[in-house]
């Protein structure tokens, strides 16, 4: 990528750019086409925003801290299964109890619930796996494709169970929607992913040293084990708080994170903001071409998880999965 931005070869410039074409773009997305009650207009605009660039700040990082205790490039919290926990949570209850819970329950107490299982349950797997069992991180990594490929096939068996109406209500909720949050729960949502974020930095340069894989980490001082929970934790009330904000979403963080390597390098100190900045810059660029140019034909998600697929395959067939 270098060589196609020859006028850009400091990574704090790239940076700056990715910055500033997302503020541009959220710019736009305000601002354009504002009709004569611009008021409520711009209401709805500024929530849309607010929780595309939300998600985008929690799953691109939550992606970047994935791929650095796992060293390797195609692997996702989506594609471990984390996600499949939400639709696990969404389906019993359905089962067990009925519908009117997800449709009736109040929003903030519905996110709140689904930001405590799944968050509680992500961490508690790895901490059982990592501190308890003491197992390689690679078997780790194994244990949590195989929990999300059953955690898929629980799912896929209760929903056959559901009545249509019951059925529509499930599928509905298994499809990201970023047009639709809630706006009582955009305020939670960006207290704990500022959190989460704030609590990175004094872990910044281990991260760095993360990277480069768990031997060399250890010889080089970073105490191995507690950094790496930390990060789990991080990812896990990222994954719960942007899954339970918009819905689940499988590659997504994978092609951000991706281009942020290719466009300011693996240090995470530049990686981190632009996987926020390229997802903040689909989900808004996207969402607008949508609108603009193909007139509301389909979800954003649809587009989203479609391109994600095919460069999952791409890194796939072309090696470059590490």
């Amino acid at each position: 990528m270098s060589s196609l931005l020859p006028a850009l070869r400091s990574p704090a410039l790239r940076l700056g750019v990715l910055g500033a074409a997302s503020f541009a773009l959220a710019a736009v997305f305000l601002f354009a086409d504002l009709p004569g009650k611009w008021e409520y207009a711009l209401g709805l605009r500024w929530r849309t925003v607010a929780g595309m660039v939300l998600a985008a700040a929690a799953i691109g990082t939550a992606t970047v801290l994935f791929q650095t205790i796992t060293s390797n490039r195609i692997l996702t919290p989506g594609i471990m299964g984390f996600d499949a926990i939400f639709m696990v949570i969404q389906v019993t209850v359905a089962f067990v109890v009925g519908p009117v819970v997800l449709v009736a329950a109040p929003p903030l107490a519905t996110w709140l619930v689904e930001l405590v299982l799944m968050g509680g349950a992500i961490v508690l797997l790895y901490w059982w796996l990592f501190l308890r069992r003491r197992l390689d991180l690679h078997v780790i990594v194994l244990a949590g494709l195989v929990m999300g490929v059953l955690f898929r096939a629980v799912t896929a068996f209760l929903q056959r169970l559901l009545d249509p109406d019951t059925f529509a209500i499930v599928q509905n909720l298994s499809f990201a929607s970023f047009t639709s949050v809630d706006r009582d729960l955009l305020m939670p949502t960006a207290v704990l992913v500022t959190a989460a974020l704030v609590s990175l930095w004094p872990l910044r340069r281990s991260l760095d040293v993360l990277s480069l894989g768990e031997s060399t980490a250890i010889s080089l001082g970073v105490e191995h084990r507690r950094v790496v929970m930390h990060v789990v934790v991080v990812i896990a009330v990222m994954v719960a708080a942007s899954t339970a904000l918009v819905g689940p979403v499988t590659f997504f963080g994978l092609i951000v994170a991706n281009l942020a390597y290719g466009f300011v390098g693996h240090r995470h100190l530049r990686s981190i903001p632009a996987a926020i900045a390229f997802g903040a810059i689909a989900l808004l660029g996207g969402q607008l071409i949508l609108a603009r140019v193909l007139g509301f034909g389909t979800e954003l998600s649809v587009v989203i998880e479609f391109v994600g697929g095919l460069f999952f395959v791409l890194l796939v067939i072309t090696g470059r999965a590490r």
